[in-house]
């Protein structure tokens, strides 16, 4: 199988597969009612079904939008879908999709510009964007409007995440070599590092009880985030204390780069890629 949907519980400390595939999926988010897993595949959005022992995903309808990345999330109220597109402009652009519109509604002017977390009020996302090839966090608000630049240019920074308190925004960065993980005020304000080890750091999701943040780790060598290494999924204390390696599996890109907690902060989604590609 060339993708595995798989769940970790954090109790069990165990792994279970939710569905399986020769096709390339990635990036699954947990619906706020806890109910399915939204998915991306061959540019198309897919609600994958919790509540049933053989799962199809079911389509959802994004209208033009037919060219998504592996960036998308629910609204903290569960009526909106963000994500991220390249079908009208040829690079990524963030659109909202729920809560009335009839078609996905433009974000971001400037790109491209790739989602990766909702504000815990719902009125702001947060996101990397590369300007002129420097990529940096910024926020916008759900109603679009100019962008808020956080980071300068120190390095390559990626992968903004909420606090649930909406106190921090988590993200990586190589602003010092390697990518690390780093948390910042939601003004970009009091920055801290959180982690500084052998690994490059990616993708950080603090926990809805605000107390963890899971992450993904590659080998120092590797450069970016490719899909198809051997990884690892970590874990550490909000702060950045306590870091501890869950497991080790076959993965890398699409495999957690969006938010993937569940609602009760009891497990977590992954996708897992085989090694044996055709």
């Amino acid at each position: 199988m060339r993708s595995s949907v798989e769940i970790y519980d954090m109790t069990a400390r165990e792994c279970e597969v939710v569905w399986q595939t020769e096709d390339l999926v990635e990036a699954p988010n947990w619906s706020r009612d806890g109910e399915f897993l939204l998915i991306n595949g061959d540019g198309l959005l897919y609600a994958l079904s919790l509540d049933d022992d053989d799962p199809e995903p079911e389509l959802i309808d994004t209208s033009f939008a037919v060219r998504l990345n592996n960036d998308h999330g629910i609204s903290p109220d569960g009526a909106s879908i963000a994500f991220s597109d390249h079908t009208l402009f040829g690079k990524s652009c963030i659109y909202l999709l729920g809560d009335g519109d009839e078609e996905p509604r433009q974000v971001t002017d400037k790109m491209p510009s790739y989602w990766h977390g909702w504000s815990p009020d719902g009125k702001e996302l947060a996101y990397c964007g590369d300007r002129n090839g420097v990529f940096d966090i910024y926020t916008i608000s759900t109603k679009g409007g100019p962008e808020k630049r956080l980071t300068h240019g120190e390095g390559h920074n990626d992968g903004p995440d909420y606090s649930p308190d909406g106190q921090w925004i988590y993200f990586n960065s190589s602003r010092t070599g390697t990518m690390q993980i780093w948390r910042m005020r939601t003004d970009g304000s009091d920055l801290q590092r959180l982690t500084a080890d052998g690994y490059g750091d990616w993708f950080p999701h603090p926990s809805p009880d605000g107390k963890k943040v899971l992450f993904l780790s590659y080998d120092a060598d590797v450069a970016g985030h490719p899909r198809d290494k051997q990884v690892r999924l970590r874990l550490m204390d909000a702060d950045g204390g306590n870091v501890e390696t869950l497991f080790e599996f076959f993965g890398g890109q699409g495999s957690i780069n969006v938010p993937n907690w569940s609602p009760d902060g009891s497990a977590f989604a992954f996708v897992r890629y085989s090694s044996e590609i055709s």
